[in-house]
């Protein structure tokens, strides 16, 4: 497994995004997943205290048990876990990485992310708080999410001489959502911040699964979903779109998840793709993506048939 760098920290190029965890998947489906992670090399495990409600946490450190020390552990805060426990002021933040630590069974976190950008609190008061979490031991890098061009500008200007910056952003991109490209991407190159992207697979439709005139297969997230949200996923437009990738990726001897996988990797500033799974098959599958190195004449390629970026999907 390739390994990219977020900050100071060496990262599998594929990552598992651990959003299913105490909601689709119990205790022991989690167990499976992590261990089959483990075993297929990959290293990076992104969590979130709202994850699960606070259960993926749990489950994810039982499950890495004395394995912990291989992985590079990454979780968030900032969402609404409950009734007063959200946002991004200096004692939230100390109180929401202690929950965080002890959910996960660990006493240091190695990226500690700020889920969303919250207004009401100064850039510079959280991250100073993420620094004294810094230099306490308890967080090795601070990084955030779904945050804007302007706003990781802001944040690199906020911060004080000598105090850590931001060194990833986590934001949706894929095929099938290329806004990235616009502005953030370009930014994250020019302050150096590694991108992780979520969402790599569009909740599943890039990864084979949906095709048109044909429902949701029983089981998949989209199956779950309220009609008219499946109807804008899965459109004809999308879904001709999903079918000229994949013949692509089968005329290249691959599959149109390792595609969806793969193209990311190839993208500038681009770290570890973190897709989430629910078996260990689905594991297997999305680690196979980093054996596909895309050209820059494939990458070009790729491109031409999806939406530019801003386009609607």
């Amino acid at each position: 497994m390739p390994i990219r760098q977020i900050g100071s920290l060496d990262v599998s190029v594929v990552g598992l995004g651990c959003n299913n965890f105490g909601g689709r998947l119990d205790e022991p489906r989690t167990a499976a997943v992590v261990g089959a992670a483990l075993d297929a090399g990959i290293n990076f495990f992104d969590t979130a205290d709202v994850y699960g409600g606070t259960k993926s946490e749990e489950y994810l450190g039982r499950a890495l048990g004395k394995r912990r020390p291989d992985v590079v552990l990454a979780t968030k805060f900032g969402s609404r876990v409950a009734p007063g426990k959200e946002g991004a002021a200096p004692a939230y933040v100390k109180a929401a990485l202690e929950d965080s630590l002890r959910r996960l069974g660990t006493d240091y976190v190695d990226l500690y992310q700020l889920h969303q950008p919250h207004p009401s609190t100064p850039i510079a008061e959280t991250l100073a708080a993420l620094g004294q979490a810094v230099a306490a031991g308890k967080v090795r890098e601070i990084g955030c999410s779904n945050f804007s061009a302007a706003q990781l500008e802001e944040a690199d200007a906020a911060v004080a001489e000598g105090a850590p910056r931001f060194v990833g952003v986590q934001n949706e991109y894929s095929l099938l959502h290329r806004d990235p490209e616009l502005n953030v991407l370009p930014e994250c190159e020019k302050l150096g911040i590694a991108f992780i992207p979520y969402f790599p697979l569009m909740s599943g439709v890039l990864s084979g699964k949906y095709h048109r005139g044909e429902p949701p297969p029983a089981g998949t997230r989209l199956a779950g979903m309220a009609p008219e949200r499946q109807d804008t996923m899965l459109s004809a437009r999308t879904l001709g779109i999903v079918e000229a990738l994949g013949g692509y990726a089968r005329d290249h001897g691959h599959s149109i998840l390792e595609l969806a996988i793969a193209w990311l990797a190839a993208k500038p500033a681009v770290a570890s793709v973190i897709a989430g799974a629910t078996k260990p098959d689905q594991i297997w599958a999305n680690a196979k993506a980093a054996d596909w190195v895309l050209t820059e004449q494939e990458v070009r390629e790729v491109d031409a048939m999806v939406p530019a970026p801003g386009a609607p999907a």
